[in-house]
């Protein structure tokens, strides 16, 4: 396997990056961006919809908008679909809202032992070890 080496700092781009090598697309075009000063990943919560059906409710203060919070989700759902023995998950959606400097995101993703169909898939196995190498938190 080819050796990832990424240029940018940011853990959006560090993922971005880390799709693009499998051959994986990430829902957002944030490449380049790094981790805004005074973040706080604030924690998942996540609900099993049904065998393969995830929901994730992330929260995070000092994101500067609702990509920053994507990141933190797709990287909790990577997470979980490693932990659940799968190696890959698919974004179904991600809804974003902000009120008074608190950001809450409630994303949706499927998890499966298999590359799924679509666009916005991912390797678990990468996003994971790029969300922990950039510091963002995993569930």
């Amino acid at each position: 396997m080819a050796r990832l080496r990424v240029l940018s700092p940011g853990p959006v781009a560090a993922v971005l990056a880390a799709l693009a090598a499998v051959g994986c697309v990430a829902d957002g075009n944030t490449a380049g961006r790094a981790v805004p000063a005074g973040v706080s990943f604030e924690g998942v919560e996540t609900r099993l919809l049904d065998d393969d059906l995830v929901n994730f409710r992330v929260e995070m203060t000092g994101a500067r908008d609702r990509d920053d919070v994507a990141a933190y989700a797709r990287c909790a759902a990577a997470q979980y679909a490693l932990i659940r023995g799968f190696g890959f998950a698919r974004h179904v959606r991600t809804n974003v809202q902000e009120q008074g400097g608190v950001w809450v995101g409630d994303a949706v993703y499927t998890i499966s032992p298999a590359l799924p169909r679509g666009l916005q898939t991912l390797d678990a196995e990468v996003v994971a070890a790029a969300c922990a190498e950039q510091g963002i938190p995993t569930v």
